[in-house]
C-alpha cells in the first residue's frame, strides 16, 4: 500500500500547484513531508538519514555549473539589441518575416535556458516586427509560441543538459537491476540522439512558414538591415553556430559553452555600450532568481523523490510497466503518453526533477536503448507545450500578445506545427535508428530476457537507502 500512496501524491501536487499558485519547490516539500510522515508510522525513518548525503551528492555534481551561466546567456539576450538585428538579417536574407522569426527561435533559444525565456525574447523583439509587416495576431502568437519551444530539443539547451544527467542517473539504476553490462550514456549521448529529430523537426516546420505564405514578403524599407547590422548578424549567428555545433559534437563541455557565450555577450554589450551597467545589474539580478528558483525545485525534486523510494512506488510502476504487453514499443509510447499528460500540468525541469527518476529506470529495464528513450522523451515534452489551451509555450505566447488571441483560432494556426511535431515522434518512436544517426558506436540490442517482478523488487531492495549507522554515545 505504500508504493501506492507514493503513487497517490502525484496528481496531488499536480492539483494543489494548479489551485493554490504557489510554487512548485514548496508543492514538492508539502508532499514530501506527507510522505515522511507515513514513512516514520511504518517505522522506515531511519531510512530518511539518507537525505543529507543525496544533497551533497546533488551539488557536487559539476554539471550544475552550466545551469546559472544558462539563464544568465538568456538573461543578457534579453537586455541586448542582438535579436534584432538578427532578425533584420533574416528579413533581408529571406524576404520573408515568418521565416526570419522561426530561423531566430532556432538560433537563439538553445542559448535562453528554458521556453519561457524564449518567449520574452522573441515576443519582445519579433512581434512588433511582425505585427509591422502584417502578420496576424493570430498568427505571430503561433509562431512565437513554436519558435520558443525549439531551445527543448536543439543543443546544448538547459532542458537538454538537465535531462542527460536525469537520464544517467536512471540508466545506472536500470543497468543494475537488468543486470546488464551497458555503456551508460551521457549528456554528449542525448545530445546526438536529439540532433536528427530536431533538425526534421525545424525542416518540416520551415516548409510550413513557407507554403503557408500567410506572412506578406518584405520590401526594402521593412527589411531595414544596415551594412554594419548584417556584419554583426553574421558574426553573431557563426559564434552561435560553433558553440552548439562544438557541444553538440563534444568538442566543448556544456560549462565551457555557457562560460563563452557569458563573455561574449558581455563583450558585446561593453563594445557597442548597449549593456548599460542598470541593465546588468537587472540581468545579474534575474539570472539569480532564475537559478534559485531552479535549485530549490532540485532540491525538493530530490527529496520528493527519496520519499517515493523509500515508499517503493518505484518499484510499483517498475512492475506495471512490466505487466505491459508487448515488447519494448509498447512500453515507451505508455510512458511517452504519461508524459506527455504530466507536462500539461508540469514544465519541463519539474518533470525531469520529478517524473524521471521515479518513471524512467523501470522503463529503461524494458527498453535497453537510454539514448532513444530520452529522445522521445525531450520530442515529447516540446510537443506538449504546443497543446492548445493549456500548453505552456502557447500560454506564455498569449501572454505576451498585446491584442487578445482566441483559443479556436490559435488551435487552427498551430495544427500544422503539432502535427509535424508528432509525425517526428511517431517516426522516432517506429524507426529507432533515427534518433541514432549522429551516433559513433551502433545502438544498443534490446534485453533478451525480462525479469520476473520478484526478481525486480529484489535488485530495487538492494538499491534501496541505507540508513545511516547509529552514533556510539558511550
Amino acid at each position: 500500500m505504500s508504493g501506492w500512496f507514493g503513487l497517490a501524491l502525484f496528481p496531488l501536487v499536480g492539483i494543489a500547484m494548479i489551485l493554490t499558485g504557489l510554487p512548485a519547490f514548496l508543492v514538492l516539500i508539502g508532499a514530501a513531508g506527507l510522505a515522511a510522515a507515513w514513512i516514520v508510522l511504518a517505522g522506515d525513518g531511519a531510512l530518511l538519514g539518507a537525505l543529507p548525503n543525496r544533497m551533497v551528492g546533488l551539488l557536487e555534481s559539476d554539471l550544475l555549473q552550466a545551469l546559472p551561466l544558462f539563464v544568465m546567456m538568456g538573461a543578457l539576450i534579453n537586455r541586448l539589441p542582438l535579436a534584432d538585428i538578427l532578425f533584420r538579417a533574416g528579413c533581408r536574407l529571406f524576404r520573408r518575416p515568418t521565416l526570419a522569426a522561426l530561423g531566430l527561435g532556432a538560433l537563439l533559444a538553445p542559448m535562453n535556458g528554458s521556453v519561457g525565456a524564449s518567449v520574452a525574447v522573441l515576443s519582445r523583439s519579433v512581434r512588433p516586427m511582425l505585427a509591422q509587416a502584417g502578420v496576424e495576431p493570430v498568427e505571430r502568437t503561433a509562431l512565437v509560441a513554436a519558435a520558443s519551444t525549439l531551445g527543448v530539443v536543439i543543443p546544448p539547451s538547459l532542458v537538454l543538459i538537465l535531462l542527460g544527467d536525469a537520464m544517467m542517473g536512471a540508466h545506472t539504476i536500470a543497468s543494475n537491476i537488468a543486470g546488464r553490462s551497458d555503456q551508460i550514456i551521457n549528456t554528449q549521448d542525448i545530445f546526438r540522439a536529439a540532433l536528427a529529430p530536431a533538425a526534421l523537426t525545424l525542416a518540416l516546420w520551415a516548409g510550413i512558414v513557407a507554403w503557408r505564405g500567410r506572412g506578406p514578403k518584405t520590401d526594402a524599407s521593412q527589411s531595414s538591415a544596415s551594412r554594419s547590422d548584417l556584419m554583426i548578424a553574421a558574426a553573431t549567428a557563426a559564434f552561435i553556430l560553433i558553440l552548439l555545433g562544438g557541444v553538440a559534437s563534444g568538442l566543448f563541455y556544456a560549462v565551457e559553452a555557457a562560460a563563452m557565450g557569458c563573455i561574449a555577450l558581455l563583450a558585446a554589450g561593453w563594445v557597442t555600450r548597449a549593456l548599460t551597467a542598470a541593465a546588468l545589474a537587472d540581468a545579474l539580478r534575474s539570472t539569480l532568481e532564475i537559478s534559485g528558483a531552479l535549485f530549490a525545485l532540485l532540491i525538493a525534486a530530490t527529496t520528493f523523490t527519496l520519499t517515493l523510494r523509500i515508499l517503493g512506488t518505484d518499484r510499483l510502476l517498475t512492475g506495471l510497466i512490466g505487466a505491459l504487453p508487448g515488447g519494448p514499443t509498447i512500453a515507451v509510447a505508455s510512458v511517452l503518453a504519461l508524459v506527455g499528460v504530466s507536462a500539461l500540468a508540469l514544465d519541463a525541469f519539474e518533470i525531469i526533477f520529478v517524473i524521471v527518476p521515479i518513471l524512467m529506470p523501470g522503463l529503461l529495464v524494458r527498453a535497453a536503448d537510454a539514448a532513444w528513450v530520452s529522445a522521445l522523451t525531450i520530442l515529447t515534452l516540446q510537443a506538449s507545450f504546443l497543446v492548445p489551451p493549456v500548453g505552456y509555450a502557447i500560454m506564455m505566447a498569449r501572454g505576451a500578445e498585446l491584442e487578445p488571441v482566441r483559443a479556436r483560432p490559435l488551435a487552427g494556426a498551430l495544427a500544422p506545427f503539432l502535427i509535424a511535431q508528432l509525425l517526428v515522434v511517431m517516426l522516432a518512436l517506429a524507426i529507432p535508428p533515427v534518433t541514432h544517426f549522429f551516433d559513433r558506436a551502433p545502438p544498443p540490442s534490446a534485453p533478451k530476457n525480462r525479469l520476473s517482478d520478484d526478481e525486480v523488487s529484489k535488485k530495487f531492495d538492494a538499491l534501496a537507502p541505507e540508513p545511516p549507522p547509529a552514533l556510539d554515545l558511550k
